[in-house]
């Protein structure tokens, strides 16, 4: 664990009502340092961190940083799960047909545009999700070779 972090990562835990353990700290550090993890990374980061936390404590753990607004959840069609730090920004996702890697893309015209819906549906709409999807810049190279 780097000494840096963990100290910050505890107040994060504690201001969000959740009580620090060496797991959680460990989990927030792995999904902040990954990219679009998904929960078997997660958990052998975790291991890597702390030693043996079984694969319920690694999903116990993500629900509850997820509702906590931590951690965000995302699940591109056709793909399990993914998990990242990067939170309450409006970013969107591009994502490969073909290998399933998922690189972030900043909202384009700023500050959450696309949650004023032409008809919202009587939905108190608070967040809207964007995929992008084609072929990452490894794959394409590969196809056109």
């Amino acid at each position: 664990m780097s000494a840096p972090k963990t100290p910050a990562i505890a107040e994060e835990l504690r201001g969000a009502g959740l009580r620090v353990t060496a797991a959680r700290v460990a989990l927030l550090e792995t999904v902040r340092d990954g990219d679009h993890l998904g929960v078997e990374a997660i958990a052998s980061g975790v291991r890597d961190r702390v030693g043996h936390i079984s694969l319920q404590a690694v999903y116990d753990a993500l629900h509850a940083l997820t509702a906590a607004g931590l951690v965000r959840r995302i699940e591109p069609p056709g793909s399990s799960a993914r998990f990242e730090g990067r939170v309450g920004d409006n970013h969107h996702h591009a994502v490969c047909r073909s290998c399933g890697t998922v690189a972030d893309v900043d909202c384009a015209v700023g500050e959450a545009p696309c949650l004023h819906a032409s008809d919202d549906h009587g939905f108190a709409i608070d967040e809207a999700e964007v995929i992008y999807w084609g072929l990452c810049p490894d794959c394409s190279s590969s196809r056109s070779s």
